[in-house]
């Protein structure tokens, strides 16, 4: 009896391959999409990977999970690789492991299996990920192992008649979620060459573009949770600042990042949603946070987006800075005022009942309290160390 593998399926090219692939190795798959906020009927998908050849295919709406449990901590960490990239997918592939295995002990099934390919980040950050989850699961990787190139893998397809919707006219590999969408290949892999208008979706703006528009978020202990006073789950704020934000054409990135296993690859993204609230929110941290935190925070906001880039969700050390973080969470709460206009986002006001700013100190006309007489001293006691080299050494 043929023994079982769940394959974290997408509907998109390599994952189809992979199921024809792995039941001609003779297991029986069991494909699962995870609703992590991607376009499309993924009821539909799930009926392609029967078609395919799966002995079963299952959607597990996840998105809430995705937001509650991965986004909200990216965004409290006002987290962006390279300060460009806000983790789009780096994010979500945990979740997807976790599912994996859940299913996997569901149906006892003897294997994983995903479809990432042999220089990718994502087979990394699968596999460590699986490994923390299940050490003793096995897992499969058939993109990576059947060394086939994108347009083999087409002619692969085609010669199955396997019902796929990528064509070597359309060659671009994409990956979404709530938190943005990241695209690759054909044309884009020569890092000279402009995006195509095409490769855009979340950000596509009308050839007239909208009038500038304010938008207010409300945060309380650094959540999201209304937009222009009116009440919303995280999801769902998450859906609606980043149809905002898109419709203005803000949130695009075109990078060269430097992927972990050594090289370098162009990057495109589009992230409104997330690039407007890492903005908002890190604005308010500026106005809330005492001086020393913020400053030790901002170092470690670099630390833990290198942890989730490189596949270590399940790291202790990212764990141990979310609990720092969280220990002054509370204090970033109030009003962020964000200003869209063509291609843009601005942050224009910031208000909260836990600010650190006193108008009293900061004003320099009437009602100013700040003992300017104290100035003189300090500067002579900071300078110490600097006077004290110059008479030695200089």
């Amino acid at each position: 009896m043929a023994e079982r593998v769940v394959l974290a399926y997408s509907g998109g090219l390599d994952t189809s391959a992979a199921i024809a692939w792995l039941t001609e190795a003779r297991w029986e798959v069991i494909a699962v999409a995870v609703d992590v906020g991607q376009p499309g009927d993924l009821q539909r998908t799930a009926a392609r990977g029967t078609a395919l050849g799966a002995v079963e295919s299952r959607v597990v709406d996840a998105r809430d999970d995705f937001v509650e449990q991965f986004v909200l901590p990216a965004l409290h960490m006002n987290a962006l690789y390279g300060r460009r990239y806000p983790l789009v997918s780096a994010l979500s592939r945990p979740l997807i492991a976790q599912v994996l295995v859940r299913v996997a002990s569901e149906t006892g099934a003897a294997a994983v299996a995903h479809g990432c390919t042999g220089k990718g980040n994502d087979q990394v950050r699968f596999e460590v990920a699986l490994g923390a989850l299940a050490p003793g699961l096995e897992v499969l990787a058939p993109v990576r192992d059947w060394g086939m190139g994108r347009d083999e893998t087409i002619r692969y397809a085609e010669e199955r008649s396997l019902p796929i919707e990528t064509k070597k006219s359309s060659p671009y590999s994409i990956d979404e979620n709530v938190w943005g969408r990241s695209i690759e290949c054909g044309v884009l892999e020569d890092p000279w060459a402009a995006p195509p208008p095409d490769v855009y979706e979340l950000t596509k703006s009308d050839a007239a573009p909208p009038e500038a528009r304010d938008v207010e978020l409300e945060f309380e202990a650094g959540v999201p949770v209304a937009l222009d006073g009116e009440a919303l789950s995280p999801l769902h704020l998450v859906e609606a600042i980043g149809k905002i934000a898109g419709s203005f054409g803000f949130g695009r990135i075109d990078t060269i990042e430097d992927r972990l296993v050594g090289i370098k690859s162009r990057e495109v993204y589009e992230a409104p949603a997330a690039l407007a609230l890492i903005a908002a929110h890190a604005d308010l941290e500026s106005l809330t946070l005492e001086r020393g935190f913020a400053r030790e925070k901002r170092r470690l906001e670099d630390v833990w987006a290198d942890l989730v880039y490189e596949g270590l969700w399940f790291s202790p050390l990212r764990s141990a800075i979310d609990a720092f973080a969280a220990s002054c969470r509370d204090v970033v709460s109030g009003t962020v005022r964000l200003r869209f206009g063509p291609g843009s986002c601005t942050v224009t006001g910031r208000s909260s009942e836990r600010a650190l700013y006193d108008h009293a100190l900061a004003t320099y006309d009437e009602g100013d309290t700040f003992r300017h007489e104290d100035a003189a001293g300090f500067i002579r006691l900071w300078g110490l160390p600097t006077r004290q080299w110059a008479r030695t050494h200089g």
